[in-house]
């Protein structure tokens, strides 16, 4: 299986409707690839909080359609990164969307832990519920956005509910690179699964991005790391490995202690 991260940085001098033709176009070039990612709320910029209102949109929005149009083109699996989501009750969400080869809006979800504290996307964004897993014909993928990363929790109720390759796109900052790569690793190894993590280089609304996309397999050694301005990250994976590792190594069968508070489930699978 072929996966492309694409690490878009944000140009604050370009227009969001120009930033979504050159991703799609990005998104095209990659259509020898089965599996595109784009990282976390790349139309505004992560740390762009003053323009999450303005620039929200609603699920099927102008994102959604341009999204949904590159995947159809380029015939690829598209997790189009993330998108300050306007719900039509007035809440704000940081909400990922994936889409089928068709262009079929596959499955949708919203993030659950958000950044913060008392500020920014903590105060701005209203919390997902909802854990997604997203299957396609080679590998069942589980969704994670930015911050959820350092929720193990949230992963392991994701391999509960089948996930073999967890899609992690973010826009995390340069200064806790070294916390990015070792909870990519660490989230492999726990779940015995591939980590795809899509990051921003550039800099968003003064905040230097760490950009360093990485894949990690489910021994917890990294196949491919990108630099900090490299745009696009190809690498080739063999999703059977997965139940090769958990074969080999059977330390998921030794759990003991569960979720401790379950959240409720959201499955797709293509047509």
């Amino acid at each position: 299986m072929r996966a492309s991260l694409i690490q878009i940085a944000v140009d604050e001098g370009e227009s969001v409707e120009s930033r979504r033709r050159r991703v799609a176009a990005l998104v095209r070039e990659q259509a020898g690839s089965d599996l595109v990612v784009l990282p976390e709320l790349w139309t505004t910029g992560a740390f762009a909080f003053e323009e999450f209102g303005s620039e929200a949109e609603p699920l099927d929005g102008p994102t959604y359609e341009a999204m949904a149009k590159a995947a159809s083109d380029a015939g690829v699996w598209l997790h189009a990164g993330s998108i300050p989501e306007r719900d039509p009750d007035g809440p704000l969400y940081n909400t990922s969307l994936v889409f089928s080869p068709s262009g079929d809006l596959a499955a949708a979800y919203r993030k659950i832990h958000r950044f913060g504290f008392d500020k920014g996307e903590a105060v701005l964004m209203s919390a997902g519920e909802d854990l997604v897993t997203v299957r396609l014909p080679d590998t069942t993928l589980g969704l994670a956005t930015c911050y959820d990363l350092r929720f193990p929790e949230l992963f392991r109720g994701l391999v509960d509910a089948g996930a073999e390759t967890l899609i992690v796109p973010a826009g995390w900052p340069e200064r806790r690179r070294a916390h990015w790569t070792l909870l990519a690793q660490a989230r492999a190894i726990e779940n015995q699964a591939f980590v795809l993590a899509c990051g921003t280089a550039g800099t968003h609304a003064r905040v230097p991005q760490a950009g360093h996309s990485i894949v990690v397999d489910p021994w917890g050694r990294i196949l491919a790391e990108a630099g900090a301005d490299q745009e696009v990250l190809t690498v080739d994976f063999d999703p059977g490995n997965v139940a090769t590792t958990r074969e080999l190594f059977p330390a998921l069968k030794d759990r003991v202690l569960g979720i401790t508070t379950p959240r409720r489930r959201q499955s797709s699978r293509p047509s």
